[in-house]
């Protein structure tokens, strides 16, 4: 019986050179690392430094997990054997995260992450999304622990993904289009060019804004930080038990990375 896993996967503990550490610019600038303390949930900071090989998922994460849809299935693809003319030789199983609600591996790291929010006494999270599927998940993890979600959402998407912006209007969040005229960065961005499409990164600066103004308001990131990488292990925890054998080769997407690392 394949169980939602107890641990996750630390990769920086086994990696070969050290991480180097986070370090601040030269110069007389705000200090980023500063700012990281006061944007991010405390425990995923704590996360980002440990060199624990295995972290445990807390108890209420593993409940969310599983009510979510995990443990998720492993599946033998025999119908792709069979078209590609290998079967009976060559056996293919693939791990299946869109069975998930939100369509992906995103909610993996969610779900903890706003639950660390929830631990710091945050009422609200704010992030950033593009086409749509990471502020999702950060809507349903939201909803399902009780907290308020705000999303920038590219403005580009927010007007061509209107299936995605309405599911996370659905479970509660609020979605601004970005550039947008609640931030400062938005409403320079529109001055300087009406009808600015968006792009990431003026998203990721609207969300960090919005959650500086307020000390009850937590940022939760979709990549770039290892605690990301970290969550994405409960895949691959759980492709441990589920294979019947060693496998030869595996095979995944590359987007940030994470879903691979996992």
């Amino acid at each position: 019986m394949v169980d939602v896993p107890r641990y996750w996967y630390n990769i920086t503990a086994d990696l070969p050179v050290p991480l180097p550490p986070l370090l601040d610019p030269l110069g007389d600038g705000d200090s980023r690392i500063a700012l990281l303390v006061r944007i991010l949930p405390s425990r995923l900071i704590d996360e980002e430094y440990t060199l624990s090989r295995l972290i445990p998922i807390p108890g209420r994460v593993r409940e969310v997990y599983r009510r979510a849809g995990r443990p998720t299935p492993l599946v033998r693809a025999e119908g792709l054997e069979k078209a590609i003319g290998v079967h009976g030789r060559v056996r293919i199983y693939y791990k299946y995260e869109g069975i998930l609600p939100t369509g992906s591996h995103k909610l993996n790291t969610a779900v903890p992450q706003v639950y660390y929010a929830l631990l710091d006494g945050a009422e609200e999270v704010a992030t950033e999304t593009g086409a749509g599927q990471w502020g999702l998940a950060v809507s349903m993890a939201a909803a399902m622990l009780g907290l308020r979600a705000t999303v920038f959402m590219t403005r580009s998407s927010y007007e061509k993904k209107k299936p995605r912006r309405i599911a996370m209007q659905v479970l509660g969040a609020t979605v601004y289009p970005s550039p947008s005229t609640v931030t400062e960065a938005g409403r320079r961005a529109l001055r300087e060019r009406p009808g600015h499409p968006g792009s990431l990164g003026l998203a990721i600066t609207e969300a960090i804004e919005y959650v500086l103004e307020n000390p009850r308001r937590r940022y939760v990131a979709g990549s770039v930080l290892e605690s990301v990488v970290t969550h994405q292990t409960v895949i691959g925890q759980e492709l441990l038990q589920q294979l019947p054998e060693e496998p030869d080769y595996m095979i995944a997407c590359v987007g940030g990375g994470s879903n691979m690392a996992g």
